[in-house]
């Protein structure tokens, strides 16, 4: 039997209130509850975290945490407080916080203080610019070992790996799927060589401008695990219908 599908809902800092949240919730739980083989995941704002987390086959996960069980650190999530509110998923090194200083070295430290905590990492990784030179395929495969720097073989399926291009974010059209193919190819190549066959059981993810369009079309062509949605997560009936087409198929 093939895995499930896994669609991850990332809605940044939105909404602005807790009823709003519930009810987007409450419509992708009754629209949704019959589809078996796609897992999504809702991403919240953390002040939304506990008040979202249900039975349902929703899964619930935060969009950031920090590497540090406790102390001093102003603003700051733990990973087993995270756990503790009920979050199984924790998007790790987004572009939008590597835009804001966040290293390699912090994103690696982050990775492993999820897995140890058992949550898994939605790790993003992603070049900016898509060069005709092939450069971006360093970019990536750097950013992949690094975050996983401390991560044992027997724990690398624990993780999950997201490839969003930067470039590609809020863009008018996705890439296509023989381009997302080609990436998911080159992100399993690199946790091959990395961990053997072990790397095989690691989902990767596509993320950048998918819509109920296309997104079955980037799931099979692209031979992916699933899909990191931003936008489209916002408007239940469009996310809705987005999972029900990589439901499908």
């Amino acid at each position: 039997m093939s895995k499930k599908k896994i669609i991850i809902g990332n809605w940044k800092m939105n909404p602005d209130s807790l009823s709003s949240a519930k009810s987007m919730v409450n419509s992708l739980k009754k629209s949704t509850a019959r589809l078996t083989n796609v897992q999504t995941v809702i991403c919240p704002p953390f002040i939304y975290i506990s008040d979202l987390v249900s039975k349902s086959k929703l899964a619930i996960g935060a969009q950031n945490v920090f590497y540090e069980d406790r102390g001093s650190y102003t603003g700051e999530v733990s990973a087993a407080g995270l756990y503790d509110l009920g979050a199984r998923y924790v998007i790790i090194g987004h572009s939008e916080r590597r835009a804001m200083g966040e290293t390699d070295e912090v994103i690696s430290k982050k990775v492993i203080k999820a897995v140890s905590s058992n949550l898994t990492p939605v790790i993003c990784v992603g070049e900016k610019v898509h060069d005709s030179d092939g450069e971006y395929l360093e970019v990536v495969k750097k950013q992949v070992l690094e975050a996983l720097r401390h991560i044992k073989s027997t724990e690398i399926w624990k993780v999950i790996i997201a490839y969003e291009p930067i470039w590609a974010v809020g863009a008018a059209s996705a890439m296509t799927s023989h381009e997302v193919y080609q990436m998911s190819l080159f992100i399993r190549k690199v946790l091959m060589e990395e961990y053997g066959k072990l790397g095989v059981g690691v989902s990767v993810l596509y993320g950048g401008s998918v819509d109920a369009e296309n997104a079955a079309e980037i799931v099979s062509g692209g031979q992916v695990d699933g899909l990191l949605v931003g936008r489209e997560s916002l408007h239940p009936e469009r996310f809705t219908n987005l999972i029900k087409a990589v439901n499908n198929l």
